[in-house]
Formats: C-alpha cells, sequence, structure tokens
C-alpha cells in the first residue's frame, strides 16, 4: 500500500492562512496603532463626525504621583463611552484634566527642593510648586497613554490643567459672580483646621475614623453656692455645709479646658446633687444628670444622692474657672444640644473649638461674630499652645504647655496639670470616632480663625432643584449626593496655603478690616486681566480702587493684599466653566440643555467634584437672567474603589499594591509581572461591575488574558478562512434564503448578540456587553460553527455555495464582533482592521451599521434549539465510548435516532427528519440517521451507549443510540 503523501493532500486544501498573528506583538501593535486610535482618531471624529455633540468631561486627577488602578479603571471607563459614540458618528468632546493646586504639590516641591517651607518666600514655593505640577502631568500623560484612551493629549487646547492663567481668571470670574450673589462672607469662627496641613478644611475634606483613642476627663469646676437658691431648705444646707460644691464635666478634648467659656445644661433635664462619702473629695457635692447606678459607683466611689434640681435652677448660676491663673466667674447657660445620652448633661463649651458650643453663645448675644477677642484660643497654626496659655493656667503651667502640640504632648501635660491641681475625677482612654484630613491621613481639631466661607443655605434648594433633571447610574448614588447637598449650610472656601488661587481681598491695616465686595473685586480683575498682572508679585498699588484711597496714604500704606488661596474643590468645581468658551456648552447646539452630559468619576466624588460644580454653578448663576438653575452635567456615573484580589483595600503597608504599569508593560525584569498590553486591563475593566467595589490580581487579569485569546482566535479563524481582500471582493454572498439553518441560527444570534452589546453600551452596562460577546465567541462559533463548518471550508471549491454561505456568515460576524469589541478593545480591534482591510485608516473612522432585522429568525433558533438538545446528549454518549476507549474519534461512530411510531407530525420530530442530512455534521460523526421504531429489528443485547428523550408535545420518548465499529464491524 502506497504511504500517504500528507503534503500533496494538504494541498488539495483550502487550508486558513492570514498574516494576523496567533499572539499579540504588544510593542509592535502600541508602535503602530497608538497614535491612529488615539491622538489623530480623536482628532479626525471631531473635524468629520456629523452626529449630534456628546461631551464628556474629565474631572481632573490630582497631579502628584503615579497613576493607580482607580486612576486606570476611570480613564478606560471614559473611554469605553466616549468610543462607543464614535461608532455612533456623534462628535465626541473628551478634554482631560490636572487638578494642580493644595498642600501635597506643596510639599513634593519643598522636599525635592530640600527647603523649609516655612523659611522659603512664597514666590519661591510656588516656582517650585508649578514646575512640580507640570512635572507630575508630563509623567501621568505618558502613563495614561499606554492604556489607548482617544484624546489630544499633547494639545495645549485639548486638556486643561487647574493652574493655566486663563482657567483661573475664569474661576475668579465665578468667584465675583458668588460675591455679587451676597453668598461670600468672612467671619472668625470655629472651623475644622488640619495641624498637619496647616490649613482649615471643608467638611468635604475630612475622613473619619472609627478606631481613634481620646484621653477623656472628669473634671469639677467650683460653683459659687451664693448664687443657687433652692427651695428645698435641707438640700440648701447641704451646699452651704459642704467644703465643696462642683459642676461635675466630661469631656474627650481635655486641651480644649483652657479656652473654656461657659457649662450649658439643658432647662428640661434633672440634675442631681450626689455627695462623695469617701477618698479625697469626702463630703463634696457634685451636681450631674441622669448616671447608671454601677457606672456613678465606678466614678465616685460611694457616696448618697441628696435631691434634683432641673436645669432651669442652675441657669444663670456662677463657677469659677478650672485653672488658678484665670479670676473671672463663668455663668451656666442652656444650650438645645445638650443630652444626658453621654457624659455628665452639664457640657463644657469653649466656643472657638466647638461650632455648636459657638452657636449657642452666637444665640445669647453673648459673641460678636465681628470681634475676633470675644473667642479665647490658645492654640496657633501648628496645632501647639501658644504662650498666651499662661493668662489661664498661670505662668508655671504655661511654660510646660507652650509650644506642645494639643493632640499629643499637650493634651498629655495638660491632663497631668488637672490631676496636680485636683480637679479629675477619673480618666480615662476611649475609642471614638474622630475627623482626619483626608490627605494627609492625620488627625484634625477644630479652633476659631479667620475664613472665608460660602452660605449654601441661600442656594441649597436651587441646587437640589437641579439634580432633579440629572440621570444617575447606579440610581442609589442619586441619594448619596442630595445627602451631602443637603447636610451643608455652609462653605468654608479658604485655606492658609501659597500654593493656589488667591482669594483677592483687600485688608486695612489699621483696622483689620476685610473688603470683597463685587466691585472690588471687578476692579482687580479687570487690572489682573489688562495688565497681565499676578496677584502675588504685582504691587498692592495695581488692585486698590480710587475708593478705598484715603487722603494723603498711598495704597501700600492703607491696605495689604489676603494671602489665602481657595479650597482645591473650588478650582476643579469651576472647570464646567470652560465649556462653553471652547464652544460646547448648553448653547452650542440647539436641544442642549447642559454643559456637559456626562460626568464619570469615583463615589468618593459625591462630596468632592460632583458637589463643587454643581455649587458653583448654581451659586455664580445671574440670577437677574430669571430660569431655574441649571446643573451643568446632565448625567452622572459613580464608580466603586478597585480592591485586591482578597477585597482588601491597597496599600503599600499591605504589599498588595497592582500597578496598571506592570499589567500593560510589565514589572522591570519581565518574571514576576509579565506584560499583558492595554487590551488586557481594558478588558478586565470591561468586564467588571465597575458600578461596585471591584477586586483585581493574577488570577482576574489571568482570566482576562484567557478571554482576550479566545476572542483573538475567533477573528483569526475568520480572517483565515476568508482569504484575502481580492477574494472577498470576487466572492458573491449568499443571501438568507439560500442559507442552511445553522446559517441562519448563527445570524440570529449574532443579531440577537448586537442587540444586546448596542444597548449595554447605552446603559454603561459593559459587563453585559462583554458577557454576551464571550458566550458567543466561545460556545456560538468557536464550539459550535467553527467545529462542524471546518470540512466546508476546507474541503469544498471556493465557489460552491455552502462554503460561500459559511464566509459569508464569518465575514458578518468578524465584522459586527469587530463593531463590538472596539470600544473596549481598540488595539485587537485596529488590529483586525487592518489585516481585513489594509487601508490605513482606524476601525473607527468606518461607522458602526447595525445587521439588518431581517437576521432575526425566530424559526431558526427554535429549530436549532432542538438539534442543539439532541447533540448535547449525542456528544455525551460519545464521551462515555472515548472513557471507555472504544473509540478515540466520533467520526468512528454512527448515530441512529429512532422515532416512535405516531409522533410524525411532531414539530420537534420534523425539524429531527428535515435536517436529516446536516445531523451527521452537527455531531460530527460518520452517518446520523432517523429510524423508525416499527422498523427496527432485534436490538443486539451487546448495544451499550443509548438515551431516551422526550418529545415537546408528546408523551411519547426518542431513543438516541450510538454504535461504533471495531475492526470494520458494526457494533449494535
Amino acid at each position: 500500500m502506497a504511504k500517504l503523501d500528507n503534503k500533496a493532500f494538504s494541498a488539495t486544501l483550502l487550508l486558513p492562512k492570514t498574516p494576523f498573528k496567533l499572539r499579540q506583538d504588544l510593542k509592535e501593535v502600541e508602535t503602530k496603532y497608538e497614535k491612529l486610535t488615539c491622538e489623530d482618531l480623536y482628532r479626525w471624529q471631531w473635524e468629520n463626525a456629523k452626529g449630534p455633540l456628546f461631551v464628556l468631561h474629565d474631572g481632573p486627577p490630582y497631579a502628584n504621583g503615579d497613576l493607580h488602578m482607580g486612576h486606570a479603571l476611570n480613564k478606560v471607563i471614559k473611554d469605553i463611552i466616549n468610543r462607543f459614540h464614535v461608532t455612533q458618528g456623534r462628535k465626541v468632546h473628551y478634554v482631560p484634566g490636572w487638578d494642580c493646586h493644595g498642600l501635597p504639590i506643596e510639599n513634593k516641591a519643598m522636599k525635592d527642593m530640600k527647603r523649609n517651607p516655612l523659611e522659603t518666600p512664597p514666590s519661591i514655593i510656588r516656582e517650585g510648586a508649578k514646575a512640580t505640577a507640570l512635572r507630575e502631568i508630563d509623567s501621568q500623560r505618558e502613563q495614561f497613554r499606554p492604556l489607548a484612551v482617544m484624546a489630544d493629549w499633547y494639545s495645549s487646547e485639548r486638556t486643561y490643567r487647574t493652574l493655566d492663567r486663563h482657567y483661573e481668571m475664569r474661576q475668579l470670574r465665578i468667584f465675583q459672580q458668588m460675591v455679587a450673589n451676597g453668598l461670600i462672607y468672612r467671619q472668625h469662627r470655629p472651623v475644622h483646621y488640619s495641624p498637619s496641613s496647616r490649613s482649615a478644611l471643608a467638611e468635604a475634606e475630612l475622613e473619619y475614623k472609627d478606631d481613634h483613642v481620646s484621653h477623656s476627663v472628669y473634671v469639677g469646676f467650683d460653683l459659687d453656692v451664693r448664687s443657687l437658691k433652692l427651695s428645698d431648705s435641707v438640700a440648701q444646707e447641704h451646699l452651704n455645709s459642704a467644703p465643696k460644691v462642683q459642676l461635675l464635666v466630661w469631656t474627650t478634648t481635655p486641651w480644649t479646658l483652657t479656652a473654656h467659656m461657659g457649662i450649658a445644661v439643658h432647662r428640661t433635664l434633672p440634675y442631681h446633687m450626689v455627695r462623695l462619702d469617701e477618698g479625697e473629695n469626702d463630703g463634696t457635692i457634685v451636681f450631674m444628670t441622669d448616671i447608671q447606678p454601677e457606672t456613678l459607683e465606678k466614678l465616685l466611689g460611694r457616696h448618697t444622692v441628696l435631691g434634683a434640681i432641673t436645669g432651669d435652677g442652675l441657669i444663670g448660676t456662677t463657677y469659677k474657672h478650672i485653672f488658678p491663673g484665670s479670676t473671672k466667674s463663668f455663668k451656666v447657660i442652656h444650650a438645645p444640644h445638650v443630652t444626658n445620652e453621654t457624659g455628665t448633661g452639664l457640657v463644657h463649651c469653649a466656643a472657638a473649638h466647638g461650632a455648636e458650643d459657638y452657636s449657642a453663645f452666637r444665640s445669647l448675644g453673648l459673641l460678636n461674630p465681628s470681634n475676633t477677642d470675644d473667642l479665647v484660643c490658645h492654640v496657633d497654626g501648628k496645632g501647639q499652645f501658644t504662650p498666651d496659655v499662661a493668662d489661664v493656667v498661670g505662668q508655671e503651667y504655661g511654660k510646660r504647655l507652650t509650644g506642645k502640640e494639643v493632640l499629643g504632648d499637650g493634651n498629655k501635660e495638660l491632663v497631668m496639670i488637672l490631676k496636680e491641681l485636683g480637679k479629675v475625677y477619673k480618666v480615662q482612654r476611649i475609642k471614638h470616632r474622630y475627623p482626619y484630613d483626608w490627605k494627609t491621613n492625620e488627625p484634625i481639631i477644630v479652633t476659631a480663625t479667620s475664613q472665608w466661607f460660602a452660605n449654601l443655605d441661600k442656594i441649597k434648594d436651587d441646587a437640589l432643584k437641579a439634580l432633579k433633571s440629572v440621570s444617575f447610574f447606579p440610581d442609589v448614588s442619586r441619594n448619596r449626593l442630595e445627602a451631602f447637598v443637603q447636610s451643608r449650610s455652609e462653605w468654608c472656601i479658604s485655606r492658609q496655603r501659597v500654593w493656589g488661587v488667591p482669594i483677592p481681598a483687600l485688608h486695612h491695616k489699621e483696622t483689620g478690616r476685610a473688603v470683597l465686595d463685587a466691585c472690588t473685586l471687578d476692579f482687580i480683575l479687570n487690572a489682573m486681566e489688562s495688565k497681565n498682572l499676578d496677584w502675588w508679585d504685582a504691587p498692592i498699588e495695581h488692585f486698590v480702587p480710587p475708593w478705598l484711597l484715603e487722603e494723603g496714604k498711598t495704597a501700600a500704606e492703607t491696605w495689604e493684599k489676603g494671602r489665602d488661596t481657595m479650597d482645591v474643590w473650588f478650582d476643579s468645581g469651576s472647570s464646567w466653566s470652560m465649556l462653553a468658551e471652547m464652544g460646547v456648552g448648553r448653547t452650542s447646539e440647539k436641544g442642549r440643555k447642559f454643559d456637559a452630559d456626562l460626568c464619570l468619576e469615583g463615589s468618593d466624588q459625591h462630596r468632592g467634584w460632583f458637589q463643587s460644580q454643581l455649587l458653583t454653578a448654581v451659586g455664580s448663576r445671574d440670577a437677574s437672567a430669571g430660569g431655574d438653575a441649571t446643573s451643568p452635567y446632565g448625567a452622572l456615573i459613580t464608580h466603586g474603589m478597585v480592591l485586591d484580589e482578597k477585597g482588601k483595600k491597597m496599600s503599600k503597608s499591605l504589599g498588595n499594591i497592582v500597578s496598571p504599569m506592570s499589567i500593560v508593560r510589565g514589572s522591570p525584569n519581565g518574571k514576576k509581572e509579565p506584560a499583558c498590553g492595554a487590551d488586557v486591563l481594558r478588558l478586565w475593566a470591561g468586564t467588571v461591575e465597575y458600578w461596585r467595589d471591584m477586586a483585581i490580581g493574577p488570577t482576574v487579569i489571568a482570566q482576562a488574558v484567557e478571554s482576550l485569546r479566545k476572542l483573538r482566535n475567533t477573528a483569526r479563524f475568520c480572517l483565515g478562512n476568508m482569504g484575502d481582500a481580492e477574494r472577498m471582493a470576487n466572492m458573491a454572498r449568499v443571501p438568507r434564503d439560500e442559507m442552511g439553518l445553522v446559517e441562519r441560527y448563527v445570524m440570529n444570534e449574532l443579531y440577537n448578540l448586537e442587540q444586546i452589546a448596542l444597548d449595554g453600551y447605552a446603559t454603561y452596562n459593559f459587563p453585559k456587553v462583554i458577557n454576551a460577546l464571550n458566550n458567543f465567541a466561545n460556545i456560538t462559533m468557536s464550539s459550535l460553527y467553527f467545529d462542524i463548518t471546518k470540512d466546508n471550508l476546507y474541503a469544498n471549491a471556493i465557489e460552491s455555495q455552502e462554503r460561500r454561505a459559511v464566509v459569508t456568515v464569518l465575514e458578518k460576524v468578524l465584522g459586527t464582533m469587530t463593531n463590538i469589541m472596539s470600544p473596549v478593545l481598540p488595539y485587537l480591534s485596529e488590529e483586525i482592521h487592518d489585516t481585513w482591510k489594509g487601508d490605513g485608516k482606524s476601525v473607527f473612522m468606518t461607522s458602526w451599521v447595525p445587521l439588518s432585522a431581517e437576521w432575526k429568525d425566530r424559526q431558526a433558533s427554535e429549530d436549532m434549539a432542538n438539534l442543539l438538545h439532541v447533540r448535547g446528549i449525542v456528544l455525551a454518549l460519545l464521551e462515555k465510548a472515548r472513557t471507555a476507549k472504544e473509540i478515540k474519534s466520533a467520526l468512528e461512530a454512527e448515530v441512529d435516532i429512532i422515532v416512535p411510531d405516531g409522533v410524525s407530525e411532531n414539530a420537534f420530530v420534523n425539524t429531527l427528519t428535515r435536517e436529516e442530512n446536516f445531523l451527521k455534521t452537527l455531531f460530527i460523526v460518520s452517518d446520523a440517521s432517523i429510524m423508525d421504531e416499527g422498523s427496527l429489528g432485534t436490538t443486539s443485547p451487546e448495544w451499550l451507549y443509548s438515551e431516551t428523550v422526550s418529545v415537546p408535545g408528546s408523551d411519547d420518548d426518542i431513543a438516541i443510540r450510538t454504535m461504533f465499529s471495531v475492526d470494520g464491524v458494526k457494533t449494535l
């Protein structure tokens, strides 16, 4: 027997042939397609797209440090949305930005310059900070580009930076309008203050930690018994004869006791007179509200309750300061915030260190907001005790406290002093919820400083009304943003920093009066714009309007420039205003209602950028123009945090940080973390439910690598069997009506896939798209269609209708799948398009034209569902035979489907009968037959593999049996 010539045999076959590589060459792909599909594509679509405008307004990342996974997820999700809109013919406006001011950049600049900020001139700090910010922007831009994000990255007109002069001037004009609207005011009052940042903070800049530990103390203030008149003569006698009568106070901030201004009670609460019956305070009577007996025993030891009065009876009584340095007497006041739920019901008030204390004293007329001397405060900008604390505690104790941090050694020292004075009843370490600076991760204090505020009570209702027309994804995020807006009554917008946008106020040198009105501000801003002046460096003479000049004095002799900077949230929150300047605002196109169609950021931006944009837009609205306030954005999408594979937050201390660059480019040595490319990272981003917290790690990335490999193989099979462009150009396509069942079925599945994808992209549900795409590629195509069409593709003539029908389907599949995957996988899609079309253009320059509804074929779907059900049973039987080593290949087997008499008119049976010639192809066996039950002979006892299937619409079953040959003899 002649030996089979494999080469001669293969030459008779139409085997797949394509230059499309089995594996993606990452460097080659990035080099070839990055500019084409990013910068060039952005410019092309902006100049050529004819559809409606779509504006995705970019929330600026902070220009400091390398990118983390949150950055990568954010930019990729935005890019998926933008690319989809490009495929739909819309003109996409996307301008990446950077947030450039603030303490971290200032600190980094000082560290790089190896200088102490306290000893460095502000002009040098600003110069260094600007250079640092620009350097960080360049670094981050080079890390964003490998993610294949479509943008004009190197254009100054199509990127933005909050440090750019025109941006800052636009921001100051927004501020001017808010001043004109009567929203900006200055007060000396308690605010959140970060000693680590040396600046005031807004509520939005705080993070609360539940495990903060404080020293709490119970201390006694000596009551002037003569000021308290009781109707109960016996109780009065007890008071008169007691060695000491004290008001018992509990506080978690002992350091604020030096700034004590009063004790507050609630007029309706009962306050007990409790006599101590042992210890060094034996005989002392203290006043306190209800406390559980066992707690009282631990606090005071053996004691006797002598009676009680209401808070009304204590209001107006006088007592002495707890420290010997002060001879002033104080009065007990009523405050509505006092309760008996914690402490003793007597609240130590330090109006300089508590918002509720401040409000209580203001409401009683005990404070003048314009007189800073009314507030007692012994804490400086470093969070340390000042020398004038000695005025209260005495000179010796003052020396021990001065210069010590109130949140550290100063607090401990103060408790020691109180113990020495015999004022302490108990000291406890308590774990409780406490605010921290979210930038430095250090605890903050509340202390009185002079700050600029925006009145939000005036615009809150308008802001909430404006949100009614905004769409939210997910829906629940609406509640979160509305709650943040509802809970705020003011916004502390001033910061004591050097690197930032100035608050251009004028301060009178003699009186300290601050001037910041709309007319003066307009004069200042006009001078800055017309003369190109910088607020920080230009002489003050340029900024003082004529109406503020005093006779016989120069501007410099009378006035000085304010040194406060604006909260960085005001910086980024003003970014909406640039859209109108760029010609894409709400007035740029008929029917547009918002400046931005969409903003997309992490969930933390409900208290940050989402909110600051809304407040600056509503607050700067020209009310005289009429109409309702409008949100600057039409829709908000919120994504969650990226966690490690175990669901833990990433941190350096845990060593679980996953870098986006290590996924895309690999680790430097290339061993531990091999380069996977941008498409893998993007596929992960498109697969996860990004609106929740999501995980990433080696296992997750490996799954994305495998999914991408399968999609690539699907495309490669199509390209290899379609042939070159010339062959496809000359091939006559087979119309739907002339296709076989499986071709019509695949096209129906493809049509359904495309509809799912279009809906998924339109509703921002990308996992829905990717899951459907993977199922189609892996199940419909790879496991079914490719398997059963290989013989047809390889062995039939090029012009045969059977082969042309398959190639027609492959062409449709490749085109539609490429359209669907292109927003998520631009590099793979560009590579497919380049191999297929070879026209040098981007795949995105070809419009996504959906399949005609004629491809929707319910009958084909139902018929194939029946056949695939039977196929599943056949494959299971064949697997049994393989496992038993009866056969090596399914082609060694034949299949009989035995139909019982009387069910020939059943639709299920009709499908089997009609497609009998197709069954052996579908099952990939040597033969398959439909047999009547009555035509069977005696069943062989050697029959091994069979199964019965219920006939839909009938009480009968059909039998499926698999036969196989041994040495050419059929076994039954």
